[in-house]
């Protein structure tokens, strides 16, 4: 057995690998860049090396760098977690010749699948059915353009060497294939350093699903059954379940084989995954070969009881796989989401900030958090802006839909925009209850899943209310401490006066509507005027940072959770986010009118305008990369670029001026 292992990642895979290889008795080397010095996965390992500035090119991808930390920590073996250098062949090479044990397939077995085109030929061969498309190496614009056209519209451009949903779009007509081919290959080249890409037949309304399979070096192979992906959003997993929804046994155990058949034509060894797309008359087509292990890899190993990173580090010790395919059984459901940083109302924009609230439901039999960071870590422009996955186990597919529901609801975060709300919508959501998912599910329910913001309730806006006189209560309390007559009635906290009852307001601004909250103190509580009209509150702030309320003499709890100018409050499963108003500010604040700025921090890929340009509402103005996708910037309404402030390879933060448009 492998007695001392590197792990060349970062964040939850890091974190995930390191707690099994310890209870297996193998010791840990974790590797991280110099702002992840602090970070959980260097924490929980045996030891951290600093291999490198931020940049992941300069750290987590730079090959020599890894590999002078493993000769440096005696290391035995090289576990790559997934993205990073996982499929990357000249890696597992190079710890090879460096006496190194990759945990993982083998390089040749990487190159093979790593090329979609190449990997295509070699599942025609091996008598997998194939989705129709061109997969050559010719890269003329022209015959690309004409492969398209004879596929038929629509098609589905996809980067070669890469994965996630990068490098990937769906051209709906002729005329928009040129633009769609520059932007997949600008974006597989940033990447993945190869702009290759293929032309596949688009599905309507496919089924994602993929096939857990398992090799050793001594010639076995087998798979641990299906996941179904087929929740997605801009090609990026959403939810992952095992077993897949309605899936017949007869198709189950077909893909089975050919997932298997796959693998042997490889000779693979090690954790890998077979996609497929399933169409709507039940026939299913090879998509591409993973080989490393996957994000959803959780929800197989509830629903079997195995540990894949266990296998791994057997596999790549020279031992035979644990189980042979009659001993694997499968038992319950199993489902995993993917809590982001990204604001769905803003288009899904990553968010960069700190965590400054983290409480995910208490883990065990039913529920699994795998998560990379703490309470009080910083979600940073570098890295993938995942915080969490959350996964779920029960009996049947409906005990484990209301798992998570529940296991969502009770998840708190504060400090950054995540998805979980929208999580919860597609839980939530009679659809996908009744197992009705494709890979068109999200756009097809996109009106459901992201509702127009209703206004806060008297409730919601009570409990922000709350949160925000308990904090004036103890800055009062606070500065009576300090003051030279701590006693002094001015520094009481109960609102007293002395010529009578006093009012405060607390002023919110929820989405663009002012609400005014009137406040009379009534001995430890209050009496708020809101929009509904007037309740007795009290509220106490308790250890764990949940507000505990006294609402019209109705006892609640709830995460409130104050940020800056920003109260969210968490209650009864919705987040609903207030920003504390001050009108004498608004008032003063300039809005730049003809500015337009950045929405993130980023780094400028593309310019697509200068001084002069008239544009029309919509008119892509710049590209700005970040976090490993591209973002369009767009004018927002008709006039004359006046000025562009940046230029490509730009680095910019979030609220900074990018151009200047005067109105027409």
């Amino acid at each position: 057995m492998i007695e001392s292992l590197l792990i060349a990642n970062r964040g939850e895979i890091a974190c995930r690998i390191v707690r099994t290889a310890r209870r297996m008795g193998v010791r840990t080397v974790a590797v991280c860049s110099e702002v992840d010095r602090n970070a959980l996965h260097a924490r929980l390992a045996d030891e951290a090396v600093v291999i490198g500035p931020a940049s992941a090119r300069e750290s987590y991808l730079n090959i020599g760098a890894i590999l002078k930390a493993a000769r440096e920590t005696g290391a035995a073996a090289v576990h790559p977690g997934y993205g990073f250098l996982s499929e990357n062949a000249d890696f597992a090479q190079a710890c090879r010749d460096d006496g190194l044990v990759f945990v993982g397939p083998s390089p040749d077995a990487i190159r093979a699948m790593g090329s979609k085109s190449a990997s295509k030929e070699i599942m025609r061969t091996a008598g997998v059915p194939l989705v129709p498309g061109y997969h050559g190496a010719d890269q003329d614009p022209a015959v690309l353009q004409r492969a398209a056209d004879g596929i038929g519209y629509p098609v589905l451009v996809k980067a070669s060497a890469g994965g996630g949903g990068r490098g990937m779009r769906v051209v709906e007509r002729a005329d928009q294939f040129e633009a769609a081919v520059a932007a997949a290959k600008r974006e597989a080249k940033a990447a993945f350093g190869d702009d290759t890409v293929l032309i596949e037949k688009y599905l309507q309304r496919p089924r994602h699903v993929e096939v857990q399979v398992f090799g050793d070096s001594h010639g076995n192979a087998i798979h641990l059954f299906e996941r179904d992906c087929s929740i997605q959003r801009r090609h990026q997993k959403v939810f992952e379940e095992s077993p897949a929804p309605g899936l017949p046994d007869a198709t189950r155990r077909a893909m089975g084989a050919a997932a298997v058949a796959a693998a042997k034509a490889i000779d693979y060894s090690g954790a890998g995954t077979v996609e497929f797309l399933l169409g709507q008359d039940g026939g299913f087509y090879f998509i591409e070969m993973n080989t490393r292990l996957q994000v959803e890899h959780p929800v197989t190993e509830l629903v079997t009881g195995l540990d894949l990173v266990e296998w791994q580090l057997r596999v790549a010790s020279g031992e035979p796989l644990p189980l042979r395919q009659d001993d694997v059984r499968q038992d319950g459901h199993a489902i995993e989401v993917r809590l982001y940083a990204e604001d769905p109302g803003r288009g899904f924009l990553p968010q960069t900030g700190t965590l400054n609230r983290l409480t995910m439901p208490a883990e065990g039999p039913h529920v699994r958090v795998d998560t990379g960071v703490r309470e009080g870590d910083a979600i940073s422009v570098h890295y993938d802006p995942m915080i969490a996955k959350l996964i779920v186990w029960d009996h049947d597919r409906p005990a484990a839909v209301r798992r998570l529901t529940k296991a969502l609801a009770a998840t708190v975060i504060g400090g950054v925009n995540t998805n979980r709300q929208y999580l919860l919508e597609i839980a939530a959501h009679p659809a996908f209850a009744a197992g009705e998912v494709d890979t068109g599910f999200i756009d097809r329910h996109a009106g459901d899943l992201l509702p127009s913001s209703q206004p806060a309730s008297d409730r919601v806006l009570a409990l922000a209310a709350c949160q925000v006189l308990i904090e004036r209560r103890a800055a009062v309390a606070a500065a009576a401490a300090r003051s030279a007559d701590p006693w002094s009635p001015w520094n009481l906290t109960n609102g007293w006066r002395l010529n009578g009852e006093a009012v405060e307001t607390v002023r919110f601004r929820d989405g663009d509507a002012p609400v005014e909250i009137a406040v009379r103190h009534r001995g430890a509580g209050w009496r708020l005027t809101l929009p509904g009209g007037e309740m007795d509150a009290s509220a106490e702030a308790e250890a764990d940072g949940t507000l505990a309320a006294d609402l019209g003499g109705r006892r609640i709890r709830a995460a409130v959770i104050a940020d800056g100018d920003t109260v969210i409050v968490m209650d009864g499963g919705r987040a609903h986010r207030l920003l504390r108003h001050d009108p004498a500010a608004a008032a003063a604040q300039d809005t730049g009118g003809g500015k337009l700025t950045s929405p993130m921090p980023g780094k400028i890929v593309r310019v697509l305008a200068k001084a002069g340009d008239t544009v029309r509402r919509g008119t892509p103005l710049i590209v700005l990369e970040a976090m490993k996708m591209e973002h369009t910037i767009a004018a927002p309404g008709d006039g004359t670029v006046e000025r562009i402030a940046f230029q490509v390879g730009d680095m910019v933060e979030e609220g900074v001026e990018l151009v200047a448009i005067s109105a027409t």
